[in-house]
């Protein structure tokens, strides 16, 4: 697809953005600094859920054996609300936090917690119990939503950092005090939303993402950042809707079949912002249903695709790539699938091709953005991606621009390379307690990313490589600092350099070059099972080198990580 139709969408843009129209943008100072922004979008998030009493009796999530309607779930987070409110003494400002897997609670436990002006911290369900008490102890959470798998993880620190927990799920097997979260709910059976006034600006969420110095950082979000991300993807679609449609000539093989109404599969979790947003928060706004998986399993993907009528897919790259292998031999009716988006890591080009030649009326999409932009930044798609699949796409209108900057923060002409810069009022406002962090990555209006990229002259934004030790390992990233830091408690251990390693799977896998102290013994075994103890599963090296001499140096002295990289990935490819 050429420049003609770049343009066609560009103008449908300027159109939907004007004066009057449902995106019609204003300038807003926040912070002291003046952005474009939606006028009519809501001012929070209680405005923005408040939608789903209107669409009632449309399905909005199906969960195994439990189906809720919006209504239903609306009503759910209503009586939460109030159990937050009156019964935990929640106050706005206060942050509840989630450390479950994917359930529909989950959801509604958010809708309440945000609608009454609460901090809502989702928490990586797969952290260890060591990295969950970090988790609530930086952010100061007292009310906790847990399973019994994270209450288990919990139970040494809960006294300590005097948690409540309210749960879902059968916790007969533990020795805490976990309030069963229907119990709670039906003492407010008749209960209606509580009217909390909340600023736009109004802290909103902290969500956790793992960076180059160590510790996970907590990006705070406003109600104001979120609903930018949403409304800025539903122009996007609703631009993308008006330049597609096909012309009463077009042949039947070219219309897109709209008997299916819009319904999301949920296969990544909801801790993400793939899945808490772009999953989840924008199925809010256009009544979508979402039908959630317990764990990734292709064949019951496939299974739920067909029984659900999924129209839109989105996972990490592996997710699709696997989807596109089995369905090949499939005999599953996947011919609802109007959507087939890949987010959190790179996807490799080649699988774009493979995607649009076994789902014939399927678009397929990538999007590229980072928690602390709320998920958004440039979305490929469709025929653009086709044409074009090592970029990842264009910046999303209306509200966000990209920058591209030297060492020294100069912008860069066309084509060169250098840190991608974002600026937009999807931004979040800095990292929960760390000044020095937010000063570093926020500088004046534009975010730097950490990553490498370069703009083309139709606009189109390519990422190269990282400027941060993090690791992508499936759309997870890893903090390459936090796995040494765990790896050197060890008392064996010298030095270590933990690095990304190619996989055709999941991007990358950790790798760890170990040292050990003259005179003492670890095999790799014995660094893993002592590590499952530190480290979430996926943070854990996959292959490890245990050596004898020291590791390479560069001339200041560090550890030469390009070089280990490069030898080990050889070694791994013969």
């Amino acid at each position: 697809m050429g420049i003609e139709a770049l343009h066609k969408l560009e103008a449908v843009v300027a159109e939907l953005t004007s004066s009057g129209q449902p995106f019609e943008l204003e300038d807003v100072e926040v912070r002291g600094v003046h952005y474009r922004h939606y006028k009519k979008q809501p001012d929070s998030l209680a405005q923005y859920f408040a939608v789903m009493a209107r669409h009632d009796n449309k399905e909005f999530v199906v969960c195994q054996d439990e189906r809720y309607t919006y209504g239903e779930a609306y009503q759910q987070a209503s009586q939460f609300a109030h159990v937050l409110l009156q019964d935990y003494g929640v106050k706005p400002g206060d942050r509840v936090a989630i450390a479950m897997r994917n359930n529909p609670q989950w959801m509604f436990a958010f809708v309440a917690a945000a609608s009454i002006g609460a901090i809502v911290v989702p928490m990586n369900a797969w952290w260890t119990g060591e990295e969950l008490e970090y988790g609530l102890e930086d952010c100061g959470a007292h009310v906790v939503l847990v399973d019994p798998e994270r209450a288990g993880r919990m139970e040494t620190f809960v006294d300590r950092l005097k948690l409540q927990l309210v749960g879902v799920g059968d916790f007969s097997g533990l020795s805490l005090a976990v309030e069963d979260f229907a119990a709670a709910s039906q003492r407010h059976i008749d209960a209606t939303m509580p009217q909390v006034e909340i600023a736009p600006d109004a802290d909103a969420t902290i969500m956790y993402t793992s960076g180059s110095t160590g510790h996970p950082k907590g990006a705070v979000a406003t109600h104001r950042s979120i609903i930018a991300a949403m409304y800025s993807w539903l122009l996007l679609g609703n631009a993308g809707n008006i330049v597609a449609e096909p012309s009463s000539e077009a042949s039947p093989e070219d219309k897109t079949d709209t008997k299916f109404r819009p319904c999301a599969l949920m296969t990544v979790p909801l801790f993400h912002a793939t899945g808490s947003h772009s999953l989840f928060m924008l199925s809010v706004i256009i009544g979508r249903k979402i039908v959630m998986m317990h764990k990734w399993n292709v064949q019951e993907a496939m299974r739920l695709i067909e029984a659900e009528r999924v129209t839109n897919f989105n996972g990490v790259p592996t997710m699709s790539a696997e989807l596109q292998t089995a369905a090949q031999h499939s005999p599953y009716d996947l011919s609802s699938l109007k959507e087939i988006y890949s987010g959190g890591a790179a996807r490799p080009p080649d699988q774009v091709k493979k995607i649009t030649d076994t789902f014939k009326r399927s678009s397929p999409g990538s999007g590229y953005g980072l928690t602390e932009t709320n998920a958004l930044g440039a979305v490929n798609s469709g025929a653009f991606y086709a044409a074009n699949p090592r970029s990842t796409g264009r910046t999303v209108p209306a509200v966000t621009d990209f920058q591209i900057v030297d060492d020294n923060d100069r912008p860069l002409p066309i084509g060169e390379r250098g840190e991608v810069c974002i600026k937009s009022t999807a931004n979040v406002r800095g990292y929960w307690n760390k000044p020095e962090a937010t000063a570093r990555a926020f500088k004046g209006e534009w975010f730097h990313s950490g990553d490498v990229g370069y703009m083309d002259e139709d606009g189109f934004l390519y990422i190269v490589d990282r400027i941060k030790e993090i690791i992508i390992r499936g759309g997870e990233n890893i903090s390459c600092i936090e796995v040494e830091a765990a790896i050197h408690l060890h008392d064996a251990v010298d030095e270590v350099a933990v690095f990304g390693l190619p996989d055709e799977r999941l991007g990358e896998v950790v790798g760890a070059a170990v040292v050990v102290h003259e005179g003492m013994q670890l095999t790799d075994m014995e660094l893993r099972e002592y590590l499952a103890g530190h480290l979430a599963g996926f943070k854990i090296p996959q292959n490890i080198w245990v050596l004898r001499e020291k590791l390479p140096r560069i001339a200041s002295g560090k550890i030469f990580k390009r070089q280990l990289k490069a030898d080990y990935t050889a070694q791994l490819q013969q």
